[in-house]
């Protein structure tokens, strides 16, 4: 039940490296087998079940599948930004801007800090 909970959260990734779309070698990387198996498994239903409902299920898997990410992901902040650009690049983009916003305030006020005349250096330095 945990594997599912991760597939519904954004776990399972298309490979970039992947031949189309990726969403083979993406399914082999999350369960750990063969990119072989699975593409053979998809042939299969390929010629078993016809050429609409595999194809079809193929492209929406592809639609609902997030492309994986070009830097690996290594902590849950990482994975929330990833998430958040995936669905939104520009609300990702505007969070960003305005952290370094809010950065860049910070620092002018740091700088008018210590820029005025009354500032004692000295002290500050030696403490």
């Amino acid at each position: 039940m945990r594997r599912f909970e991760k597939i519904l959260r954004g776990g399972m990734y298309r490979s970039r490296d992947g031949v189309i779309l990726g969403v083979c070698r993406g399914i082999s990387d999350y369960f750990d087998f063969s990119v072989f198996w699975i593409r053979a498994i998809a042939v299969i239903l390929l010629i078993f079940t016809g050429l609409w409902p595999t194809v079809v299920l193929y492209f929406v898997a592809a639609l609902l599948m997030k492309p994986e990410p070009v830097i690996p992901i290594q902590s849950e902040d990482h994975q929330e930004f990833y998430d958040s650009y995936v669905h939104s690049p520009r609300g990702a983009s505007d969070r960003i801007k305005r952290r370094y916003q809010r950065i860049e305030k910070r620092i002018q006020r740091l700088e008018h800090a210590v820029t005025r005349p009354g500032f004692d250096w000295e002290s500050r330095l030696n403490s």
